[in-house]
């Protein structure tokens, strides 16, 4: 009862936010410009079949709302309470802090899935408008499924941050950074540099939601012989997660950041 009451409470604070509208703004103008761009130019490499058009629209834009929402929503949902001091409000009350944090949680959640379902509409349809009502492979389903999992997981590890540091600003600008820039950097050196396999990074795993949409899933091990281009470069080895790889990386990242951030809350004091 007490987390139905302050997931109650916390998602009615999201709706009522002027957070909630921009970036459902955000969502809707990505959507249109997609639209517009795509109906006015009629690239033959998207319009080539539905698989090519979701891998596109969908698989090369969604990974963008996904973070934008954990941060919208995530990014300041614990480190919120001690930098306002709205904690004193709550914790001085008979509420247990995981009531707390689990409200808050699925209020996130539930906030950031009504931007994930207001783009799927867009995105489906578009695609029936193209190809018609047959126009949603079982691919396109999957990708949907893994980015639910996806976006599970960044609100976990959103979650994780914001109970790390005691400041909006901190917690939000850590998490942007390592899912736009440390992820994928780190990805890319290891994979290039080191030739290894970063199975140890969430982005690399979440990668699934986007390879399920080529018209044949790419080998896990492919390589790369750069020196066909240019004679200088090295040969490199492209790395691409299995679908069960993927879905254990995603689920690994999420128990651990879910638990450790829900750990730091219980034991962090309210100065």
């Amino acid at each position: 009862m007490q987390t139905f009451i302050i997931f109650k409470y916390a998602f009615m604070d999201y709706f009522r936010s002027r957070r909630f509208f921009i970036l459902l703004l955000i969502t809707v103008i990505i959507g249109a410009i997609l639209t517009g761009v795509i109906g006015y130019f009629r690239p033959q490499s998207v319009l080539s079949s539905p698989l090519s058009f979701y891998s596109i629209w969908w698989g090369g834009t969604i990974s963008f709302i996904v973070i934008l929402s954990a941060v919208f929503f995530g990014g300041d949902a614990i480190s919120g309470e001690f930098q306002n001091k709205t904690g004193y409000f709550l914790i001085g009350n008979p509420i247990r802090r995981s009531s707390i944090y689990i409200g808050k949680w699925v209020a996130a959640l539930v906030a950031s899935l009504i931007m994930i379902g207001m783009f799927f509409a867009i995105t489906a349809g578009n695609a029936i408008f193209y190809f018609g009502y047959s126009a949603i492979p079982y691919q396109f389903l999957e990708s949907l499924a893994f980015v639910l999992l996806y976006l599970v997981t960044a609100m976990g590890i959103t979650f994780f941050f914001s109970s790390l540091f005691k400041t909006n600003s901190m917690s939000i600008l850590v998490t942007v950074i390592l899912f736009l820039f440390v992820f994928s950097i780190v990805q890319t050196l290891v994979a290039n540099l080191a030739g290894v396999e970063p199975w140890f990074i969430v982005t690399y795993g979440a990668s699934i939601y986007s390879n399920v949409l080529q018209s044949t899933y790419p080998a896990h091990i492919a390589a790369q012989n750069s020196a066909r281009i240019d004679p200088r470069a090295f040969n490199s080895t492209l790395y691409y997660a299995t679908i069960p790889e993927g879905i254990t990386i995603m689920i690994v990242y999420f128990v651990f950041s879910t638990i450790g951030g829900l750990l730091l809350f219980e034991r962090k004091e309210l100065t």
